[in-house]
């Protein structure tokens, strides 16, 4: 299994309604210092719908403003669709929702 499958297995295993940061990606994809890598696979992500990519976020609960599918509002929709809250400066609240 190359590593960006690997980054995808991950990410399918983010439950509903929580949220995961890069850097938990990468380390529980097998190395840590790969958190850029996160960002590259999920930009490439070749299954929306099976991969939800969106529940990937800075370890400081930031969007990404390079969303690959509808910017950093349609993130946000999607996770305040899950149930996930958000701070009074946008962010999620990791505490609450981190996995």
């Amino acid at each position: 299994m190359n590593t960006f499958e690997r980054i995808y297995e991950v990410v399918k295993q983010i439950p509903k309604g929580r949220v995961a940061s890069y850097g938990q990606v990468a380390a529980l994809a097998g190395n840590p210092r790969l958190s850029r890598v996160v960002g590259y696979a999920l930009h490439a992500n070749p299954d929306p719908v099976r991969i939800p990519c969106y529940r990937v976020v800075t370890k400081d609960g930031r969007l990404s403003p390079a969303f690959a599918f509808g910017g950093e509002n349609r993130q946000r929709e999607l996770l305040e669709a899950e149930g996930v809250g958000f701070d009074e400066n946008g962010k999620v609240d990791m505490k609450k929702y981190r996995i």
